[in-house]
């Protein structure tokens, strides 16, 4: 054979070579990034400081969403809007033993006493608004109080459930006059 020949049957990559090379790149691709995105979009345990956010994130949420909690807050419910029915709330939950409380017009802390679903006691209902509002609640647990703001704001965790009501009256006092230096 000439050298001529020979430069011309080397030229380029053979089909298997070519298919060996998408099949490691398939298989990185599905190994790598198919277990990156699985870890990303499990949702965390709904605990007081993740509620609101974890609940407008879901894929529930699409309106007017109620999230509706019983057996000490064990098992959780979900309804998109009010002439749905529940779904049970499938991730995990760490809510155990919530107590809920709420400012009466005296400006006095009232435990909220909710009715029965399903002949068990409800321990906390929620809505969230398509407006990233929610139900304004002070939520108390073995670990501390939390208060949970309707609109702007983070939750905030207190020692006592005394010390959140303090906080919500000071917002709502600051609120309210805002509107002084008009």
């Amino acid at each position: 054979m000439s050298p001529i020949s020979q430069h011309h049957t080397h030229k380029g990559f053979s089909l298997i070579e070519l298919l060996i090379v998408v099949v490691i790149i398939s298989l990185v691709y599905a190994l790598g990034f198919s277990n990156f995105t699985i870890r990303q979009s499990k949702p965390k345990a709904l605990t007081p400081m993740n509620l609101k956010e974890t609940i407008i994130k879901s894929e529930f949420f699409s309106e007017h969403t109620t999230l509706m909690c019983i057996n000490k807050c064990r098992q959780c419910y979900l309804r998109q809007n009010v002439s749905s029915a529940f779904e049970a709330y499938e991730n995990k939950i760490d809510l155990h033993n919530i107590q809920a409380y709420t400012i009466d017009g005296s400006n006095a802390l009232r435990r909220i006493e909710y009715e029965r679903y399903q002949d068990e006691k409800i321990c906390l209902v929620m809505d969230f608004f398509p407006n990233g509002s929610s139900t304004q609640i002070i939520l108390k647990d073995d670990k501390g109080a939390y208060f949970l703001p309707a609109f702007f704001g983070k939750p905030k965790r207190f020692d006592s459930p005394e010390d959140a009501k303090d906080y919500w009256l000071a917002q709502s006092r600051a609120v309210s006059n805002s509107g002084d230096f008009y």
